[in-house]
C-alpha cells in the first residue's frame, strides 16, 4: 500500500538522521574550561513575549554582579534579538539561521521564554525553539534545582534533554486521517552521558542518593533501555545509593511529605523530566520562581521555566512580569562561568526579596512591583548581604 510505503521511507529519513546523532555523539571532546578562556562571551536572548522584559533585568543585574570583569574585558555580553514567534515564522525556522549563528558565537546564553505554536495556532507548524535550541547546541542536560529548607526538599532533576518523546517532537506522521504516529528516540550514548553528570554531580555535592524515574514496566524499549544504561553508570559510583521509581509513583510521592524527603537527585528521560521540576516547582512557589540549565560540552544555555505569557503583552502588563525564574537561572549560569560567590551572593538576595523580607509583591498586574522595581530591590539587597 502506498501509505505503508510512504511511511517506510519517512521513518527511515528518521532513523539515518539519529544514527548519523549517535557517531557525533561519540566524537565530542571533554567540556569546555571557563577558566582557560581570554574571555566570556554571554549572549542574552530575549525570546518573545514577556521574555525581553525580564531577560533586561536579569541583563541588569548581572552587569552589577559582574561590572569588574565587564571592565576588564573578562566578561562580554551580547544581545540576540531575532527568537520571536513573529520572525521564526516567517523565516519558517525554529531558529533562523543569522540567529544561530549568533548563539553558537557565545559561550553562555541567557534565553527568555519562546512561543511554541501549537495545532490550530495561526503560526506555522514550526519547532519549539527550546528544543531545537537543545539539539543544535547538544544541551543534552537539563538541570533544575528546587529547594524548601522548611519541608526538607532539596532535590536536583538531571533531564535528559535531546532525545525522548521531544526529540522528533515535530516528526510524527499522519498515515492517513484515521491513524497519526509519534517516535521516542533512545541512544545509550546519550542515556549514560546525562546518567554520568547526576551521579558526578552527586559525588562532589555529597549526595547519598540518586533516584532513575522510568515507566520502564510499559515503554519497555526505550524507557527500558534508559533504565539499563543509567545503571550501567551507576556501578563507576559504588558509595552512592540507587533506586529507581515508575514516573507515575514518583508524581505521588512528591507530595507525600512523609516520602518526598528521601528523595534527592533525579535523572529523568525528556518528558517525564519536563513535567515534573513543573510539579516540583509549585513547592518554592510556582514555576515563575525557577531558573533551569541547559547544559553541554561546548554551550550552554539558562532559562526561565515558564511561558512567554503573550497576554501580559496583548494587555500591557509585562512591564510587571516577574523576573524571579530568570533571575535563578542567572546563579546557574554564574556558577556555571566559575563565579561562585556571584552566585552565592544572588541566591541569597533573591532567598531575602522573595521568602523572607518580602519587602516587594509581584502581582503581574499594576498592584504590583514593576520588574525593574524587583531588580532594583535585588541589587540593593546583594549590596548589604
Amino acid at each position: 500500500m502506498e501509505k505503508i510505503v510512504n511511511a517506510k521511507n519517512h521513518f527511515e529519513k528518521l532513523i539515518k538522521t539519529q544514527l548519523d546523532r549517535v557517531e557525533s555523539i561519540k566524537s565530542q571532546g571533554d567540556f569546555i574550561d571557563y577558566a582557560r578562556l581570554d574571555k566570556i562571551k554571554i549572549g542574552i536572548c530575549g525570546g518573545d513575549g514577556i521574555g525581553p522584559v525580564i531577560t533586561d533585568e536579569a541583563r541588569r543585574v548581572l552587569e552589577f554582579l559582574l561590572k569588574n570583569s565587564v571592565c576588564s574585558g573578562k566578561v562580554e555580553f551580547k544581545n540576540i534579538d531575532g527568537l520571536t514567534i513573529e520572525n521564526r515564522a516567517k523565516a519558517a525556522k525554529a531558529i533562523p539561521y543569522d540567529v544561530l549563528a549568533d548563539l553558537k558565537k557565545c559561550h553562555v546564553i541567557l534565553k527568555g521564554p519562546t512561543t511554541t505554536p501549537r495545532k490550530g495556532d495561526p503560526w506555522p507548524n514550526i519547532e519549539s525553539a527550546n528544543v531545537a535550541m537543545r539539539k543544535e547546541l547538544d544541551l543534552f542536560a537539563n538541570v533544575r534545582p528546587v529547594k524548601v529548607p522548611s519541608e526538607g526538599i532539596d532535590w536536583t532533576f538531571f533531564r535528559e534533554n535531546t532525545e525522548g518523546s521531544y526529540a522528533l517532537g515535530s516528526c510524527g506522521i499522519n498515515i492517513d486521517e484515521d491513524l497519526a504516529i509519534d517516535f521516542t528516540v533512545t541512544t545509550r550514548q546519550g542515556s549514560q552521558r546525562i546518567a554520568r553528570m547526576a551521579f558526578e554531580y552527586a559525588r562532589k555535592n555529597a549526595k547519598k542518593k540518586v533516584s532513575i524515574i522510568t515507566k520502564a514496566n510499559v515503554i519497555k524499549t526505550t524507557d527500558g533501555n534508559f533504565l539499563r544504561d543509567c545503571k550501567e553508570v551507576a556501578k563507576e559510583f559504588p558509595e552512592i545509593e540507587v533506586d529507581d521509581w515508575y514516573i507515575d509513583i514518583t508524581t505521588a510521592k512528591l507530595i507525600d511529605k512523609n516520602r518526598r524527603k528521601d528523595f534527592s537527585v533525579f535523572i529523568l528521560p525528556n518528558l517525564y523530566g519536563d513535567i515534573i521540576t513543573d510539579e516540583a516547582a509549585e513547592f518554592q512557589g510556582g514555576v515563575g520562581t525557577a531558573g533551569s540549565a541547559n547544559l553541554g560540552k561546548r554551550y550552554a544555555m539558562f532559562e526561565a521555566i515558564h511561558g512567554s505569557a503573550p497576554r501580559m503583552v496583548e494587555e500591557g502588563r509585562d512591564i510587571y512580569a516577574d523576573p524571579c525564574s530568570i533571575l535563578r537561572a542567572s546563579v546557574l549560569l554564574l556558577s556555571h562561568i566559575g563565579y561562585q560567590n556571584e552566585a552565592n551572593k544572588l541566591e541569597k538576595a533573591l532567598d531575602v526579596c522573595m521568602f523572607k523580607e518580602k519587602k516587594l509583591k509581584i502581582t503581574g498586574r499594576s498592584d504590583g512591583a514593576t520588574t525593574k522595581d524587583f531588580g532594583d530591590y535585588v541589587m540593593s539587597t546583594i549590596e548589604i548581604i
